[in-house]
């Protein structure tokens, strides 16, 4: 469910009209729902915390923790953090962001197979709730960083368990040749490497086999391997006393089958890994975020080639914006910020404005005929879009408007040329003649 339909022809956030943000923003710009946001998370929590068996031993409900990549804006992430989420990280930078937006660091995991040690040691000296470690130098590494700052570091060993699953080739991750995690008969022997380790604190297990998941299959087939090592781990003397099961639930695109509910993900989970008294974590993202948000881009023209009568419809946006069409071969609906009449219809490719042929975001589309100055919105934007914006071809990043009932608010603005430039110092050895000239 999202929180976008139209309203006396006319698409709304919420209470607000598309029409009037598009035209006091300017396109491109991304637009976010409140209660969007809000639902989507509440019903996974719900899901994952209505079942007895998945909680902890000292009666504690799973820990949700929002995976910050898929929509990093501070007032999303504000957002959920008033909803109870914690937070999935892969930087340093989305630590802080998290911390900042409000997020308890005993609700934060630090994720990734590349942490440098200064991003280590910022999450130790921060307080998160555990460190998933990926690969035996890691575990090295960290083990160094922890001992100089005479601290027991919180982990978990992500095992990759042969598994893969996802939309798309480039977003599987537990595949057996992917670069996440280890291998379940060398995660066995790191865990019990940590255990004799004074700095580390070996806590449990983690996997995520992948992105945009629609069959819950796999998922079953990776956490029964996943109970397993739990059994395994346990049956050598060593605590096991969490189980990160990581994210990947998806979501509708509108092209693909509708994806299983929370509460038969949840389902699923507890009858697959239930009752191993251990306390669970999972991360979803994008099935918070991706139907939350749309894209809104503004039609620049309409180009008819004249030999083969194909039509080009031209938008102010492009894969510099949103660059998922390109990268994942992505599909997004677009449809008109205005709606006309159903039964006139168009087919176009729709492409932007960079200087690539890859800047195409659907080519033979039938869509709903538009003409120069109609505004478009791509839904299912709100995961992947603007946190991937780059400024390719020095196009300023699209701006961000987070909407709650009928108020709006700018949450990043568009950066002015002038604000571009100044991000890029020249060297002092150009005289201000040479500059000039």
């Amino acid at each position: 469910m999202n929180h976008f339909e139209y309203r006396n022809g006319v698409m709304h956030c919420e209470q607000v009209s598309l029409e009037d943000i598009a035209r006091e923003v300017g396109t491109p710009v991304y637009v976010y729902s409140t209660a969007t946001l809000e639902r989507h998370f509440t019903v996974f929590a719900g899901a994952v915390s209505a079942h007895p068996s998945l909680k902890s031993p000292k009666g504690e409900a799973p820990l949700v923790a929002y995976a910050v990549k898929t929509n990093s804006n501070l007032a999303v992430l504000r957002t959920l953090a008033a909803q109870g989420a914690g937070a999935d990280t892969v930087s340093e930078g989305e630590i802080r962001k998290a911390l900042k937006a409000g997020v308890p660091a005993n609700k934060i995991v630090f994720s990734g197979v590349g942490k440098t040690d200064e991003e280590m040691a910022f999450a130790l000296k921060a307080g998160i709730y555990q460190i998933n470690v990926e690969s035996p130098p890691e575990l090295e590494r960290l083990a160094r960083v922890a001992a100089t700052l005479n601290m027991i570091a919180p982990v978990v060993i992500r095992i990759n368990p042969g598994v893969g699953a996802g939309g798309h080739a480039k977003i599987t991750t537990g595949g057996a040749k992917d670069k996440f995690g280890v291998s379940a008969e060398e995660a066995l022997r790191l865990y019990a490497e940590a255990s004799a380790h004074r700095h580390i604190a070996p806590m449990g297990i983690a996997c995520h086999i992948g992105s945009q998941i629609t069959d819950l299959t796999p998922m079953q087939a990776a956490f029964s391997r996943m109970r397993g090592w739990v059994e395994d781990l346990r049956a050598n003397g060593l605590s096991v006393e969490r189980l990160d099961l990581g994210g990947g639930l998806g979501v509708p695109y509108f092209n693909q089958k509708e994806p299983p509910a929370p509460a038969d993900y949840a389902e699923m989970v507890a009858l697959t890994v239930g009752d191993l008294g251990v306390r669970y974590t999972f991360e979803p993202g994008r099935a918070i975020t991706a139907n939350a948000g749309v894209l809104l881009s503004r039609v620049i023209h309409i180009h008819e080639r004249a030999d083969s009568g194909q039509k080009f419809l031209v938008l102010d946006a492009g894969m510099n914006d949103l660059i998922r069409p390109a990268l994942y071969d992505a599909y997004h609906d677009i449809r008109p910020v205005h709606a006309g009449d159903p039964a006139d219809t168009t087919v176009y490719d729709v492409v932007g404005p960079v200087c690539e042929t890859g800047d195409t975001f659907t080519r033979g589309r039938e869509m709903p005929a538009c003409r120069e100055g109609d505004v478009v919105a791509f839904m299912t934007a709100g995961a992947y879009g603007a946190v991937m914006g780059s400024e390719y071809n020095s196009r300023p990043l699209a701006p961000e408007v987070l909407v709650r009932d009928a108020d709006w608010s700018v949450v990043r603005p568009r950066p002015s040329y002038e604000q571009m430039m100044a991000a890029e110092p020249l060297p002092d050895w150009f005289s201000p003649r040479a500059v000039s000239a």
